[in-house]
């Protein structure tokens, strides 16, 4: 389980660096090279739940194979697309990814929140997710060594370019490296799939059945209520946005106070090893110390402290305040999923479906940044968004603590 959240960090965690290659290699304006993250995450609205569907015709384990096929031939295509200058293709392969990931994060979340005691879910979730984040922490490092090795010196050769005939030709070029890697991730991915079929996984429902995890998800059946879900799912939603804009939009953030496209190639690694060392904390902290919906408020107050920290800091500084955004980002996701999937109960597969729907916000909060930042800077447009994203997780917070202050378990 722990190698597939290292599959869905390392392909998730590479459009961070990707933002700042197509914005090079199509010639794109900031807007337009966003569109990666947001064809990338708008899969996560479409496809949960026709991948619910899929789930429960095949079960979660075959599921998790058809997801990392689908996966392997939406690598295959955005390399090919890359590879002949295509954006529209290579937004199209971006898609084709997140249906995969969308059918993946279906089976593989609920997966491992019910294969083990409630408290602990948020626990077992941060240990899968040292898997993924170390999987980020790889993912930018590999493609800028494989790929954008001497970024700055094409870029440069770019501009000095006699002629567009010129240009052309260095692009092609400096495109062409992408070939090679997404073939082979695509034939990973393939055998990936293989491996999963033929692994000794246990068969585990998300409804009802007689199984102990199942039983563990019908404790408390409905307790949560549909106001209660919509809150949740709408606090995943502004979760995964603002995870996403400190990790992915730090390479823009990064240029905007005049780091060099050598230096910010390398960010999106940084945040996403901010958020390794939250994971490990909340490993041990976790429900150890603290409980695990307490610690996501925390987490919460943490962003906004961070938050206040980029608005007043300027250059360098302001840039590490966001990339720690990820330490004060890493467990609020292992928190937020099975609180809110104990209080579906029977329910759980549909809060699951809408729960990763929400993945969604990484779509709609960067893009609401980048269009913002045209108008208001950088400083300004990450704060308006950041901000009322931990205020609306916190309130959630304050809604569920008050719920089991009046007596329902959490």
């Amino acid at each position: 389980m722990a190698i597939l959240f290292f599959s869905i960090g390392f392909v998730t965690w590479l459009n961070g660096p990707l933002i700042t290659f197509v914005q090079l290699a199509f010639n794109l304006s900031d807007v337009a090279a966003f569109l990666v993250p947001a064809c990338f995450y708008l899969a996560y609205f479409v496809f949960p739940l026709p991948a619910t569907y899929v789930a429960r015709r095949t079960g979660l384990k075959t599921g998790m194979a058809v997801s990392l096929m689908v996966m392997a031939g939406g690598s295959a295509v955005f390399g090919e697309c890359v590879t002949a200058r295509w954006y529209p293709g290579a937004l199209a392969g971006l898609a084709v990814i997140g249906a995969g990931l969308s059918l993946l994060q279906i089976t593989i979340n609920p997966y491992v929140s019910l294969l083990g005691p409630h408290a602990r879910a948020a626990q077992r979730i941060a240990i899968m997710g040292t898997a993924n984040k170390c999987a980020g922490i790889v993912a930018p490092l590999v493609f800028a060594w494989l790929v954008m090795r001497d970024i700055g010196g094409i870029a440069a050769q770019v501009q000095a370019a006699p002629d567009q005939a010129a240009r052309d030709a260095i692009l092609a070029r400096f495109t062409h490296a992408v070939h090679a890697p997404y073939l082979a991730m695509a034939l990973l991915l393939a055998g990936m799939a293989v491996w999963v079929l033929r692994s000794p996984l246990p068969p585990i429902a998300l409804e009802g059945g007689g199984h102990e995890a199942g039983a563990v998800a019908g404790a408390g059946a409905g307790s949560g209520g549909l106001a209660g879900l919509a809150l949740g799912v709408f606090a995943m939603f502004l979760y995964v946005g603002v995870e996403v804009l400190a990790g992915d939009a730090i390479g823009m953030y990064g240029r905007s106070v005049g780091l060099s496209l050598d230096v910010t190639k390398y960010l999106t690694a940084l945040t996403l090893a901010a958020m390794m060392a939250g994971y490990l904390t909340g490993m041990v902290v976790v429900p150890r110390f603290v409980s695990q919906l307490r610690y996501m408020a925390l987490s919460c107050v943490m962003g906004l402290v961070l938050c206040a920290a980029v608005w007043f800091s300027a250059g360098l500084v302001s840039v590490l305040c966001v990339a720690l955004l990820g330490f004060a980002n890493a467990m609020i996701l292992p928190a937020l999923f099975p609180v809110v999937m104990r209080r579906m109960g029977r329910h759980a597969d549909h809060a699951t479906a809408l729960l990763v729907m929400a993945f969604s916000g990484g779509a709609v909060l960067p893009q609401l940044y980048v269009h913002l930042a045209q108008g208001w800077g950088t400083h300004a447009a990450f704060v308006l968004v950041a901000v009322p994203a931990y205020l609306v997780i916190l309130g959630y917070f304050g809604l569920m603590r008050g719920r089991d202050e009046a007596g329902e378990a959490v």
